[in-house]
């Protein structure tokens, strides 16, 4: 089985080398894994003068899942996008057709201290926030800044079409039936035509699932609730740009960005995982980011792309032990708990591994 693994910047390298460690661990002598570094982002830029080399997307495309590391740094607002190490990794899901973003919010026992809410709020959370990935403001069109009557105009255009939605919707209720049942859509239907159109796409697709519960926010109200009263929601399903800050706001329910893993998917097996924090490049070089999200995120690998569901479980049993012995990274460290680095927590979550045999 091909891994394509694409660190990027910033603490990607860093947090990426422990899920690779972890993999080559969880492999052992029971399944052959092939791993395939390349760069992306400023790397790809720094390598090949653009944020997805053409051999990067090569090998990509031609593996059974990608290892994704993050992007980002201080070129992110180059006046020429095209160079920007950001559009490496939006041109990549656009051109694999990985339309699915599924980013789990759980918040582990150990961890409901760290949290910024009060351990009643967050208690018990488990919810997947489903993004759509291919369209949105990220892509549509047109968009620019050009000049009129002598100012500057910026546009962007939220664009979606009833297949687009329809092909999220579906995951979204097949993802409630396997989990408890429940499925909210995020809109704004109220203020945009495209999110009514979103809402009327979406509730003809639920008649197709009966057994599942549906029902409606605004973002904004989507907000609120998320910090309100979290433990109401099961399965989320938005748009892009609504999925990026939510799934963000979710964080802090679990006790750090530092936590949460994430899946894009298309039509086949084909997957890409990645921690969904960003490049932190104050941080970067340090030894302090949290790896486990990306580790997390190399479970959901195991699971989705290579069909391998017993070591994803001891993947993520791995790392409810070394969380339940204590070990934080400075990112979820409370008193009376052992703060570790990004390689001591990695090696941490490996000897864990060898004992669950």
């Amino acid at each position: 089985m091909k891994i394509a693994v694409l660190p990027g910047d910033g603490i990607g390298p860093e947090v990426t080398a422990q899920s690779v460690k972890v993999l080559r661990a969880i492999a052992s002598n029971r399944f052959e894994l092939e791993m395939q570094e390349a760069p992306i982002g400023q790397a790809g830029v720094d390598a090949a003068g653009v944020p997805l080399p053409p051999e990067t997307l090569k090998i990509a495309g031609q593996s059974d899942a990608i290892l994704f590391g993050s992007v980002g740094g201080p070129t992110d607002e180059l006046p020429d996008r095209s160079k920007r190490p950001g559009a490496g990794l939006l041109k990549l899901r656009k051109t694999l057709s990985l339309y699915a973003n599924f980013r789990p919010a759980v918040l582990f026992p150990e961890l409901i201290g760290a949290s910024t809410l009060r351990p009643e709020i967050v208690e018990g959370v488990d919810m997947m926030i489903l993004r759509e990935l291919n369209g949105d403001l990220y892509f549509g069109e047109p968009r620019g800044v050009h000049v009129e009557d002598g100012k500057r105009i910026g546009i962007n255009t939220m664009r979606y079409s009833e297949d687009e939605i329809a092909r999220i919707a579906h995951v979204g209720f097949q993802t409630a039936r396997k989990r408890r049942g429940k499925l909210c859509s995020v809109d704004k239907a109220n203020v945009l035509e495209t999110m009514q159109l979103w809402r009327e796409v979406v509730m003809e697709v639920g008649r197709e699932y009966p057994d599942v519960e549906l029902s409606h926010l605004y973002i904004d109200a989507a907000a609120m609730m998320l910090i309100r009263n979290p433990r109401q929601f099961d399965v989320i399903v938005t748009g892009n740009v609504f999925g990026d800050i939510l799934s963000d706001a979710a964080a802090m329910l679990t006790g750090s960005i530092g936590m949460l893993p994430s899946a894009s998917m298309g039509e086949g097996t084909l997957g890409l995982f990645e921690p969904v924090h960003g490049s932190a490049p104050d941080i970067a070089d340090q030894d302090i980011a949290n790896p486990l999200a990306s580790i997390l995120s190399s479970a959901m690998l195991l699971r989705y792309s290579l069909n391998r569901p017993d070591e994803a479980d001891r993947v993520e049993r791995a790392v409810r032990s070394v969380l339940a012995a204590g070990y934080r990274t400075a990112d979820i460290y409370q008193p009376g708990t052992r703060k570790v680095g990004t390689t001591e927590m990695g090696d941490a979550v490996v000897a864990a591994l060898e004992h669950d045999v």
